[in-house]
């Protein structure tokens, strides 16, 4: 029975209103509704709202935002931060739900928590073989500094951080067009667009 109810609680589970949550409790919670969502009876397009709302919800997009950055974020003004942002939220959206919405049933396993610091903890997970996929290991950058409110500042796959992996990109298209921080606004709108 106390099984039970602690699966409940995971698929069930609104991060928004628990107090002090654990990383790993947090992060196979998150990884739970993504699966039900990709499990369910959905539309493509259903899916990827739902995956929108629970990456709104989770991923700390704005601190990603800033990361991929990196040290051009120095030379912008106000408008042209809160700009980025803004095209930065819509591509990373579209970027996170339309590649998980290809996913059916993805079945996430976390075994492992390790406290870095007070800021932050990584959780580590496998993501279940299929006879159409091998195992793969996830790992998760977890910002705790609030522990009301958790939220993924990376993943780690197969030893390849996805924001790393995102940052020396971003730097890459900057740093291609003489630092011009537009090129990279266009280029964020454009696969937002499609």
């Amino acid at each position: 029975m106390k099984r039970f109810l602690l699966i409940l609680l995971l698929f069930s589970l609104n991060t928004t209103s628990v107090y002090s949550l654990e990383a790993d409790v947090f992060v196979q919670s998150t990884v739970n509704r993504a699966a039900e969502t990709l499990s369910g009876n959905f539309t493509k397009e259903q899916r990827v709202e739902k995956l929108k709302e629970i990456a709104k919800e989770t991923v700390d997009i704005k601190g990603i935002g800033y990361y991929s950055l990196g040290t051009h974020r120095k030379s912008l003004s106000k408008d042209q931060l809160i700009n980025y942002l803004n095209v930065f939220e819509e591509y990373f959206l579209k970027s996170f739900s339309s590649r998980l919405a290809e996913y059916s049933n993805p079945e996430i396993e976390v075994n492992s928590k390790k406290k870095l610091n007070d800021n932050y903890t990584i959780v580590s997970s496998t993501l279940v073989a299929t006879d159409s996929r091998p195992e793969v290991k996830i790992e998760w950058r977890v910002y705790t500094k609030n522990p009301e409110n958790l939220l993924i500042r990376d993943l780690i796959i197969e030893g390849l951080s996805l924001a790393r992996t995102q940052k020396e990109e971003f730097s890459s298209i900057i740093n291609s067009n003489d630092g011009n921080i537009d090129a990279l606004l266009k280029n964020l709108s454009d696969f937002s667009s499609k």
